[in-house]
């Protein structure tokens, strides 16, 4: 008998999104009985307000929902998401020119599939979300780290760009807020980027998923409102998942010239077609209607923020950079390597997460799965109570309560 043919090789070297192990192993501990505290996933702990809700359930009434709708998305939502895209990132688009997507990640995986080609670099600034390198590979573009520290504040800079460019240099990915690290670009780093990607005609891939969560009188500028030319060569991901706590309605998009959104529509068209139209009907509902209950989260946000900051930084070996937008911190825990902790010797962040778990029953997510060790990432999006004592179990197991 002949041997059955391979795996294709592309997909086998994709790996399993970090994040989301980590949140499904503490999730699995809690369901066999065990105390954990999730500081893992990227998700609001609130429940998804109620006239967005509302909104879904008479969507459900209509038999116009149980039908095939324009792959890129209902006209309606994609009307509001162009009043949105005006609103907060400062560019006028025509409908024609959105896709709703499958939540942000199809998003980022149609984005580099429009606008990648094989060997073509993507600089991706680090620390990095942990998708970004896999849609890169899956376009069979070649992801370019550049790494930018604490002493940063986790923000690279265009000397940093421009050292990593070559030749092959095709695109680049710009955050902000950032996923990990909750960094906020300042209007003139934004800028400053900007121009520069426009002057050696860089495509740019800016996620702007959490650029409503900001904090401390912060705003997240679009990198097209900084530097307006630059919008013929950009792509914006969006959608509603933190903004509304509306992570399993899975509804993005994309926003960009009309080329690049047409072949990403073209995709779509075979690899999903439309996406739900009960949870489109739910987004259009959370563009439009009243934005109080979002800001009452983003003020439960922020007060988080300011406890979990506060708390980590009296760890001894700890620092702490000040986020200023989405709902993570990402310190840097240099200071807790290359030691041993109740008979653990941890030269890692991966092995530092994985003492945290089994001796404090915290789970964190480590550097590795953004970018270079030395450091965590921890989601304050869970309640009030939980959060401080989580770091209350950090503080206790690094001797410092």
């Amino acid at each position: 008998m002949t041997e059955r043919a391979p795996l294709s090789r592309k997909l086998s070297a994709i790996a399993e999104s970090a994040t989301l192990k980590v949140d499904a192993k503490a999730k699995a501990l809690q369901a066999a009985g065990r105390p954990v505290i999730s500081y893992a996933a990227g998700e609001p702990d609130f429940p998804t307000p109620q006239f967005i809700v509302d909104a879904a359930a008479h969507a459900l009434h209509d038999p116009a929902n149980y039908r095939y709708t324009p792959a890129a998305g209902l006209p309606v939502l994609r009307e509001a998401i162009a009043a949105k895209t005006l609103r907060d990132s400062g560019l006028e688009v025509s409908p024609a020119q959105i896709v709703v997507t499958n939540g942000g990640k199809q998003a980022v995986y149609q984005a580099f599939q429009a606008v990648v080609n094989p060997g073509d670099e993507v600089l991706l600034p680090a620390p990095y979300w942990t998708t970004y390198p896999e849609a890169i590979a899956l376009a069979d573009g070649i992801p370019v780290e550049v790494f930018a520290g604490a002493d940063q504040e986790y923000k690279v800079t265009v000397e940093q760009l421009e050292a990593a460019r070559t030749d092959k240099t095709t695109v680049l990915v710009f955050v902000s807020p950032s996923n990990p690290t909750g960094s906020v670009y300042t209007p003139e780093e934004t800028t400053a980027i900007g121009q520069w990607a426009l002057e050696h005609g860089i495509w740019v891939i800016t996620d702007e998923i959490y650029q409503n969560l900001v904090y401390e009188g912060a705003r997240a500028v679009s990198i097209v409102e900084a530097v307006p030319e630059l919008a013929g060569q950009t792509i914006l991901v969006n959608g509603v998942a933190k903004t509304y706590a509306m992570t399993g309605w899975r509804v993005g998009w994309m926003v960009g010239p009309t080329d690049a959104i047409k072949l990403a529509g073209n995709l779509q068209s075979h690899l999903s077609s439309n996406v739900n139209n009960v949870a489109q009907r739910a987004a259009l509902a959370a563009l439009t209607g009243p934005q109080t209950e979002a800001e009452q989260m983003r003020q439960a946000f922020d007060r988080r923020r300011t406890l979990i900051v506060a708390e980590l930084a009296k760890i001894p070996g700890v620092t702490v950079p000040n986020p200023l937008g989405a709902f993570y911190v990402y310190p840097d825990v240099t200071g807790l390597l290359g030691r041993e902790w109740n008979g653990v010797h941890v030269a890692t962040s991966l092995e530092l997460a994985d003492l945290i778990l089994d001796q404090a029953e915290v789970a964190v997510v480590p550097g590795e799965a953004f970018g270079p060790s030395g450091y965590l990432r921890l989601s304050y999006a869970l309640g009030d109570d939980q959060l401080l004592e989580g770091i209350q179990r950090l503080q206790k197991l690094f001797g410092t309560a």
